[in-house]
């Protein structure tokens, strides 16, 4: 049953961090700006229990656990990259942790692994169910409090992309089938449909792992085996067409992915050409796809990351994270997570800052109508040797770069209906279309596009390394599309916080070197008495700062 938990805790008298602590110790532990205590304010309390009410019985059962506590323990762990075990024990003997989770008393309950892990598995099947993540709902109510707090617009935004891995390990296409059928046949190994000829072939076939038949057969040996795999799948799938089982669903598709059936009614392995970067790469993990990026081979995820970069602000915060296959492109992410970024920023975006893998017609399109402009910093593919002009009087006029010849070409309707158009070359004629001309159009901004403008993207790429700064390797701990969507989220709401606890150490500095510099010059030399001279800086600060972060209280001056 759901039921929402306490705000503030009663402190106990002996077992609070006054009955703890003493003199120095004290002070450090209490001081607003320590990490502990601002982790508290800026994640532990700005969780909103309500989010996950779904997850829990209306009016039965006992009342759950603490959300925010379960929330924020799960933050602290991809923090530090802590396994649950180390997580568990800072949790319960740390006391700066225990504050950061609210748990001001020694003695204050926490909740068990038991329902740590309910917690999470929860989450995974009602995205699973209803395709919300309700992690990605508490990010963006989150952080949009951040912004409205700190006055992060994100008129201007900037985006970028990591691959990531899944935590599984790289197959072979034998190993892969091998696997995935292994897998099944675990499950109905004495089902009554099994006839005991494909029972003892398949027992025969799969007594060894699919990585040491790979190893100790000849090339020739393995195909024999792909080929007689894939009979037996084809004779075994009918027999369970009613099955509901994951593994029965993963072969199933596993086979029409690798297998086809010719003319003959035979079984044929496909051609590797044949087999899409969508098919499965696992059957530990379904959901990863495959991709080669610029020589980087990733069985898993892509992660695109949008920020704000607004002009004359030294905080930026992570407005949205989007987790898709590996096999989605840049160009699919620009246009929803512009969208999700709205809904998090107070302002509304102006321009939009990405590399070139993000361009394509449609997304022009879109940021024109939604008057956003955007900054490619670089188009794929190679320049053409062709300059494109419109004429005063809407004419094209193309210039050869390496002849330097200015041509006139003509406008001709293609069988489409679509306008190209034609010039004359040595070997006969070239075409052009408006696409092409649009790209170099593009190619030309961004060449004319002053450094300073470029440069607001650059930071974007520090931000992607701080994502995934313990996963040095690339690969994850996690399997699965929901699972890595929770932790972009989580990973992020952490990169926010330092980002805030940083700048509002920054801040109180300053406002410091601010007072000591109006003591010295004399600023309040009409107060005679030191409480005075104390409430007149205090009322100073507090009209220079923003009331919201009460910096001014835990400044203190020596008062002569």
């Amino acid at each position: 049953m759901f039921k929402k938990s306490s705000e503030s805790g009663q402190l106990n008298i002996f077992t609070s961090s006054k009955s703890l602590f003493s003199g120095n110790s004290l002070k450090m532990y209490e001081d607003k700006q320590a990490w502990h205590n601002q982790f508290r304010k800026q994640i532990t309390m700005r969780i909103d229990e309500n989010i996950f009410r779904p997850l829990y019985c209306k009016d039965n059962g006992t009342p759950n656990a603490p959300i925010r506590i379960l929330v924020a323990m799960m933050v602290l762990k991809e923090a530090e990259g802590l396994s649950d075990q180390k997580l568990f024990e800072n949790c319960r003997f740390n006391m700066l942790v225990r504050s950061s989770l609210g748990l001001n008393n020694a003695d204050d309950p926490l909740p068990t692994e038991s329902t740590y892990y309910l917690f999470r598995k929860r989450i995974q099947e009602y995205a699973k169910d209803t395709n919300e993540n309700l992690f990605e709902t508490a990010f963006s109510q989150i952080t949009k409090g951040q912004c409205a707090e700190f006055e992060v617009s994100g008129k201007r935004i900037r985006m970028d992309s990591k691959l990531l891995g899944s935590n599984i390990a790289w197959l072979s296409r034998y190993e892969l089938i091998h696997e995935t059928l292994r897998l099944f046949y675990k499950e109905v190994k004495h089902d009554v449909r099994l006839d005991k000829v494909i029972q003892s072939r398949l027992d025969e076939l799969l007594k060894l792992e699919g990585n040491k038949i790979v190893y100790i057969c000849s090339n020739e040996e393995v195909k024999s085996r792909l080929q007689e795999l894939g009979e037996l799948i084809y004779s075994i799938l009918p027999l369970f067409l009613t099955s509901t089982s994951v593994y029965y669903q993963t072969l199933q598709r596993v086979f029409n992915e690798q297998y086809k059936i010719d003319e003959k009614k035979m079984v044929v392995a496909r051609e590797k050409e044949e087999i899409s970067t969508n098919s499965v790469q696992s059957p530990h993990d379904t959901d990863c796809h495959y991709r080669n990026k610029n020589d980087q081979k990733v069985k898993g995820y892509s992660i695109n990351v949008t920020e704000s970069c607004d002009e004359n602000k030294e905080l930026n915060l992570i407005g949205h994270v989007d987790v898709k296959k590996a096999s989605t492109s840049d160009v699919t992410f620009l246009q929803e997570d512009i969208e999700k970024a709205k809904e998090v920023f107070s302002d509304k975006i102006e321009a939009a800052h990405a590399d070139g893998a993000y361009h394509s017609p449609d997304n022009q399109q879109y940021c024109k109508e939604n008057k956003i402009a955007l900054y490619l910093h670089a188009i794929q593919g190679e320049k053409s040797r062709y300059q494109f002009n419109f004429l005063t009087n809407g004419r094209l006029s193309i210039t050869n770069t390496i002849t330097n010849e200015v041509i006139d070409p003509k406008e001709v309707v293609s069988k489409d209906g679509s306008i190209k158009w034609r010039i004359k070359t040595e070997k006969g004629y070239r075409y052009f279309t408006q696409k092409e001309i649009d790209v170099y159009l593009i190619r030309k901004q961004i060449a004319e596009t002053p450094i300073e403008t470029l440069q607001f993207r650059n930071n974007v790429e520090a931000t992607i390394f701080q994502l995934g700064y313990h996963y040095s390797n690339a690969k994850s701990r996690y399997r699965g599309v929901i699972k890595h969507q929770m932790w972009a989220n989580i990973r992020c709401l952490w990169v926010n916080f330092v980002r805030i606890l940083k700048y509002t150490k920054q801040l109180c500095q300053r406002t410091t070197s601010i007072a000591q510099k109006a003591i010295k010059s004399k600023t309040f030399a009409y107060m005679t008495g030191g409480s005075e001279l104390y409430f007149a800086i205090k009322t100073f600060l507090s009209a220079i700062l923003p009331a919201r972060l009460f910096i001014s209280e835990n400044i203190q001056f020596s008062v002569n």
